[in-house]
């Protein structure tokens, strides 16, 4: 089981640092003339990448190394939650 959780980090970490040293390609649109651009909502979107992709390693992460111990929690409440009704 470690061996599959290695191997999992392993994989994350390729794709991490696959998306982060991915050259980006963000053409500059023509200015009109006369106009000046003045709009800074671009947002990080790299960061976000990076973020989500973290958030689902981590969760991959605990699904492998404590998968079976949810899924027991979750099937004992569930059965009280019966049992009391």
């Amino acid at each position: 089981m470690l061996t599959r959780f290695v191997a999992l980090l392993a994989t994350a970490r390729t794709a991490l640092l696959t998306l982060l040293l991915l050259p980006r390609a963000t053409p500059t649109p023509p200015r009109a003339r006369g106009r000046r651009e003045t709009r800074s909502d671009r947002g990080d979107v790299p960061g976000w990448v990076l973020i989500t992709v973290m958030t689902a390693a981590l969760v991959v992460a605990l699904w492998a190394l404590a998968g079976e111990a949810f899924t027991s929690l979750f099937t004992d409440s569930i059965n009280r939650v019966r049992q009391a009704g």
